[in-house]
């Protein structure tokens, strides 16, 4: 090792494994997931700031679900460039980096929220919070990168969860904040940040390496982006992490604005559904690793259609308590659905190698670069998801006064995504159908895949 850089980097050697590799990755592991939590923390912040944005700030609720997408929007956006920062500044520098630069969103944040600043300067300072969404994308390909096959399911599953709970943290000290010193001190959150925003900086530059092997492959990223499977995954993404994080953001003020709840009164409830979307992440994982990723999606999605139902008849009716029910179930099920969507795209692409003539370990190593390749693309698309349900939120209160126009289409969406997945993945029993890659000329695959 040569000052924070490994240069020699084997961990299917199962003896460099048992002897350094392991001890060195969950020292680093333990680290990322602290860097990508506080990251979410940050990028969800304004799902908090809104709550305290009473009449003396001059938002409207529109004005409020603007904000909040703004953030999603770039926090989207910018996964993509951090997907290869890791293997181009290595992952303990740029977590060190990405961390530091969480100060910058978190301090603008501290300055500004206050009754008269102008709503420009709120969107500004909301579309800074986005650099905490890009964590996710360079911490997942860091982590990716330090363990063996046999462990990267648990690994990564460890590290996505341990993100995702930021964002319910991060409600939880909006709601202890409002609870104890009220609704006009939404500075105490942020102060709250800025010294874990340096610990987890400092953690990481102590703790974390650099590893010397990890190299950007162009290749394999057109080749992923040239690829269907990779685009259709991304759409089955926005159905679910879309809508994990898009309600995640915009929860408590459909709360507020639709159910007149107070700022207490609402962030007393926001937190649960992203918490335990967050918590059952792995379990839809496990439960595709069992049944298949393409069943376990589909009826994900089946049970999202029908939780939508029951939100639609509680906005209607303006019954709270069952639109509590149906919305704590939609995240439940969006968890679930994050996990089984993630498990497919490895499957899917080992049988793409395999319909090229690949076997063995040949096979094994294409679906590796091809699927790690396409996941930063799939997240960032996916992710995008969330800004359509605040977009959508946005139109539907601007122009009927409540929500439900916007879970009339979110109900749409997602029979498109059941039809998707069952016309691809399901319509042949256990295989994925043949989908030519977007490049002129390609001739469509014959085989089937397993998923």
């Amino acid at each position: 090792m040569s000052g924070r850089w490994i240069e020699r980097w084997e961990p299917e050697d199962e003896t460099f494994w048992q002897e350094t590799g392991e001890r060195i990755a969950k020292r680093n592991l333990l680290w990322s997931v602290i860097s990508e939590h506080i990251g979410f923390s940050i990028w969800s912040m304004w799902s908090v700031m809104v709550l305290f944005m009473g009449p003396q700030y001059g938002v409207d609720a529109a004005g409020k679900f603007f904000l909040i997408g703004t953030a999603t929007l770039v926090g989207s956006l910018i996964r993509v460039p951090y997907t290869f920062a890791v293997a181009r500044f290595g992952g303990r520098n740029w977590t060190v980096f990405s961390a530091l630069l969480l100060l910058l969103p978190t301090g603008f944040a501290y300055a500004v929220m206050e009754p008269g600043t102008s709503y420009g300067t709120f969107v500004l300072v909301a579309a800074l919070t986005g650099v905490g969404g890009g964590n996710f994308a360079s911490s997942m390909t860091n982590i990716n990168a330090f363990f063996p096959l046999r462990k990267k399911g648990w690994a990564l599953g460890l590290n996505a969860g341990g993100g995702n709970i930021g964002v319910p943290v991060v409600q939880l000290v909006g709601l202890l904040v409002i609870g104890t010193a009220g609704a006009m001190h939404p500075r105490l959150v942020l102060g709250v940040y800025v010294p874990l925003i340096v610990l987890a900086a400092l953690g990481a530059a102590l703790f974390m390496d650099n590893l010397a092997p990890v190299k950007n492959d162009t290749g394999a990223a057109k080749e992923a982006v040239r690829a269907g499977h990779t685009w259709i995954m991304a759409f089955l993404y926005i159905g679910t992490f879309g809508s994990f994080i898009g309600y995640s953001f915009a929860f408590g003020l459909v709360l507020q604005t639709q159910f007149g709840r107070t700022p207490l009164q609402a962030a007393s409830l926001t937190f649960v559904g992203p918490l335990l979307g967050s918590l059952i992440r792995p379990v839809g994982g496990a439960l595709a690793d069992r049944h298949g990723g393409a069943r376990i999606t589909l009826g994900t999605f089946a049970a999202m259609s029908l939780a939508t139902g029951v939100v639609i008849y509680a906005s209607v009716a303006a019954s709270l308590t069952v639109f509590l029910v149906g919305f704590v179930a939609l995240f439940v099920l969006t968890g679930l659905g994050n996990g089984s969507t993630y498990k497919m795209i490895p499957a899917i692409f080992l049988t793409q190698g395999h319909r090229k003539g690949l076997t063995g370990e040949a096979a094994e190593a294409y679906g590796r670069r091809i699927s790690g390749a396409s996941m930063g693309l799939i997240g960032a698309v996916g992710a995008l998801g969330g800004l359509g349900i605040n977009l959508a939120f946005r139109q539907s209160f601007q122009t009927v006064g409540t929500g439900t126009g916007a879970f009339v289409a979110f109900l749409a969406f997602y029979a498109a995504c059941m039809l998707v997945t069952w016309a691809v993945y399901l319509r042949r029993p256990a295989s994925v159908a043949s989908v030519p890659d977007t490049a002129a000329g390609a001739e469509p695959d014959r085989a089937p895949a397993e998923v």
